[in-house]
């Protein structure tokens, strides 16, 4: 077997083998586990096909072993799986398919292999190696997909209008591919997705979305979305982050394409960091400047206040796409709404209130932000980008001294809001939130020390004000 299996992997093929040999059935290994393993990539599992029952095969091989897999199988489906050291191996008998234009389930019949290979999504998908003893490793390439792999191509088996008609998340996981593998896709594959993205909405949301989220993974996420966007695909799921498109023009003046402008934000971002939601937030950092844009004479387009706007869409899109709405979705909102802070404090003067407020705000998601705000730093002046760096560096020097000076960071105010409510008597109420952000605004202000005592001291000048006495302080340090 040319191919880059490891000692391991072979054993167990041939294992595999040999079992379809005692059932008297033809057996392959085919898809993305013959792609990857062509290409040197790593592999997780491996599709196995047989001419015959692949419960039946399945149940065979597990009972080669002495601990004796448990063997998960879908009897509908005719398909069987079970696992080996995290290893998935997936059994189905050959077969054919036809659909119904309203749904992507097929009706499934026995076929040869040759019709198994043909209902592939693309031809470097189509691969097959025969297991068989009397012919193992042979390679079965009716498509010619291995030159496709040579050449980096994606093209489909079937006239591609078929292809994706039949199964429509067939048209991500394209996108995806070209992505992941930096292959083409073909002119007259990549038409059909065009004529073809309305069928999309006939794809459950959080297919679509797991496409959507290995793209963002990829190391030039730019690619896959540049290519959702062209072909029409990510307006029919995500109209928010095509509203970023274009450029307008009044008296002369423009302003930068958001969406090319995002794209190369979500690339940088994505050379600093592997987080997931990190790209995320800088997908969404720019999302509320459609709704914000204004052209006001004498100063141009502006989009002032996007980020407050982008902060409370985050969690109407998150839920949009099906995306978890939990501390994923916060971090977001929050890296969004905080995304124009740091360059803020790039500029003379800044005092170390602002510091501690913005150390204060973003927590532990302080060096994500940077990473976020010098991502978005895309200008083609090379100097004017040296220059932006260089400020940021120094921010990020005034933020620790200021952090080592006041322990700001993650800080909670030293008088909580049960203490308070103990101390006067109080309910959850209006006046409790007002007390606790006297204490909190002082501080992050510098105008009182860091301290229980200083804290203390303020709330009972600040509970005058409001006709409030504290009580006897049960549990409290004296205050008087």
């Amino acid at each position: 077997m040319d191919i880059s299996c490891t000692v391991q992997e072979v054993m167990l093929l041939e294992r595999i083998g040999e079992t379809a040999d005692r059932l008297g059935v033809s057996c392959f290994v085919i898809g993305g586990f013959v792609r990857d393993k062509i290409l040197g990539r790593a592999t997780k599992d491996a599709d196995i096909v047989c001419t015959g029952d692949g419960i039946e095969l399945a149940k065979a091989v597990a009972e080669t072993f002495p601990h004796k897999p448990h063997v998960n199988f879908f009897k509908n489906f005719g398909t069987a799986q079970f696992k080996l050291n995290g290893f998935d191996i997936e059994f189905v008998g050959a077969r054919k398919e036809s659909y119904s234009p309203e749904s992507r389930k097929p009706d499934v019949l026995p076929g040869t292999l040759e019709e198994d290979q043909l209902r592939r999504d693309f031809t470097i998908n189509a691969l097959a190696i025969t297991l068989n003893k009397e012919n193992f490793g042979k390679l079965v390439d009716p498509f010619n997909g291995m030159d496709d792999l040579q050449y980096g191509i994606i093209r489909t088996p079937l006239d591609p209008d078929i292809t994706f008609s039949d199964d429509p998340l067939r048209m991500m996981r394209a996108i995806r591919f070209a992505s992941q593998l930096g292959f083409t896709i073909v002119p007259e594959t990549f038409e059909a997705i065009t004529r073809n993205c309305a069928r999309l909405k006939i794809i459950s949301q959080e297919r679509t979305t797991d496409e959507l989220n290995k793209i963002m993974a990829c190391p030039k996420p730019s690619v896959g979305l540049e290519l959702l966007f062209k072909s029409g695909l990510l307006k029919e799921f995500f109209p928010q982050m095509t509203d970023l498109a274009g450029v307008d023009i009044l008296d002369g003046q423009g302003h930068k394409d958001n969406f090319y402008h995002t794209l190369k934000v979500i690339d940088n971002t994505a050379e600093r960091s592997e987080n997931l939601w990190l790209r995320w937030a800088a997908l969404m950092h720019d999302i509320g400047k459609p709704a914000t844009k204004r052209y006001e004479n004498g100063h141009g387009w502006t989009f002032h206040g996007h980020e407050v706007v982008g902060e409370k869409m985050t969690p109407r899109i998150f839920k949009q796409l099906k995306l978890p709405q939990n501390e994923h979705m916060k971090y977001v909102a929050k890296l969004v709404s905080l995304h124009l802070r740091p360059i803020s404090l790039t500029k003379e003067d800044i005092t170390d209130s602002a510091m501690r407020r913005l150390l204060f705000d973003a927590g532990d998601d302080l060096e994500d932000l940077m990473i976020l705000c010098e991502s978005d730093i895309t200008s083609k002046n090379r100097l004017k980008v040296k220059r932006y760096l260089e400020n940021f560096e120094m921010v990020k020097l005034r933020l620790r001294e200021v952090e080592e000076k006041d322990n700001i960071r993650n800080w909670q105010p030293p008088i909580s809001g049960d203490e308070i409510m103990k101390l006067f008597n109080l309910t959850p109420s209006r006046e409790v939130g007002v007390l606790k952000t006297t204490i909190r605004e002082a501080i992050l202000d510098g105008q009182i020390a860091n301290t229980y005592d200083a804290a203390m001291e303020l709330l009972i000048e600040k509970a005058q004000t409001l006709n409030l006495h504290p009580v006897s302080p049960s549990g409290l340090k004296n205050t008087d």
